[in-house]
């Protein structure tokens, strides 16, 4: 368990590294994958990743494949229906001719992928350069096409290993309905497509308008991993008098409801020990005694094979001794 000054440090890197990424410092996530789903849209985080990018100066560039209508702080907007990849990057490079910082945008990645003109790692490495941070939407209910080649790796499985950030977004609602019965030791709920009812596409509690969650995976340039979760509220909740707050986004453990359930979760665990005959628990003197034990398969890893281990055993006056069972 993390003390308390440890506890500190870490939840203050997690903000600051969310920042980062959100904000296109020092190009900290060259390829940010986003993950949504019926249940949750990526739509407020994408609106986020706008907003800082353009408080940052940076150049917005909107690929289009799905979307029809402009979004506001976009500076380009490039339809990419019916287009050979060629036309998309001489587009795309025109665009950003020049320019020190871009944030680059697809609202799908689907099209890519299923057009066999397209090559997935080389058309999205052919976006990418230190001017450029790429930002492209998968979404989990619409599976990718499957290669061609029997050789070639699964188009979801290529992006995670391409992707530097992998952003999972969650509705808040179901999120916390599943952590209630995770409490209670019961089954998690299913919403939407999961639930297999027919007729029912989104479940109860689909994107909710409180904000969403946000499953954060980051690849430093060490290569080590970073995990993480965040609550990122809605606009309406960003404002305050007209104004927008500074800083929102804040770890989901932070956030009042979900830390009101859990310690709802540990009050209930507490009573439910008070009501039992006897104590799980051991007091201070007894686990330093607990502690003091000298197991013997640790005393038999001493030199000379130490003396725990050993069975002792003194004859009595009743035991019939045997020379031969002695000997064996």
């Amino acid at each position: 368990m993390m003390t308390d000054r440890a506890l500190h440090r870490h939840r203050t890197q997690s903000l600051l590294l969310i920042q980062r990424l959100l904000a296109l410092r020092d190009g900290s996530s060259p390829f940010t994958l986003v993950l949504d789903s019926l249940e949750q849209s990526s739509r407020s985080l994408i609106r986020e990743h706008i907003q800082r990018a353009k408080s940052s100066k940076a150049l917005v560039v909107y690929l289009s494949f799905e979307t029809l209508k402009l979004a506001q702080g976009v500076d380009v907007f490039i339809k990419g229906r019916k287009k050979k990849p060629t036309d998309l990057q001489k587009e795309i490079t025109l665009a950003t001719k020049g320019v020190q910082k871009t944030l680059l945008i697809i609202d799908t990645l689907r099209p890519i992928a299923a057009n066999p003109s397209f090559n997935l790692s080389t058309f999205l490495s052919s976006l990418i350069n230190p001017h450029i941070s790429l930002l492209a939407v998968s979404h989990l209910d619409v599976p990718l096409p499957s290669q061609v080649s029997p050789y070639a790796p699964d188009p979801s499985i290529l992006l995670r290993y391409l992707a530097t950030t992998i952003f999972t977004v969650y509705s808040l609602s179901h999120l916390l309905a599943r952590k209630r019965a995770v409490d209670r030791s019961l089954a998690e709920p299913v919403f939407g497509l999961s639930e297999e009812t027919e007729g029912v596409i989104s479940g109860i509690g689909s994107n909710d308008p409180r904000g969403v969650v946000l499953e954060m995976e980051h690849r430093r340039k060490s290569g080590r991993g970073v995990s993480e979760w965040f609550f990122l509220p809605s606009a309406s909740d960003q404002a305050v008098g007209g104004r927008r707050l500074k800083e929102t986004i804040i770890l989901l453990e932070d956030h009042p409801v979900y830390r009101q359930q859990q310690i709802r979760v540990d009050k209930e665990a507490e009573s439910d020990d008070q009501n039992l005959t006897f104590n799980f628990g051991l007091t201070e003197k007894q686990r330093k005694d607990r502690d003091g034990v000298i197991l013997p398969y640790f005393d038999a890893q001493k030199e000379g094979g130490g003396m725990g281990g050993r069975i002792l055993y003194d004859m009595g006056v009743e035991d019939d001794f045997d020379e031969e069972e002695d000997e064996i």
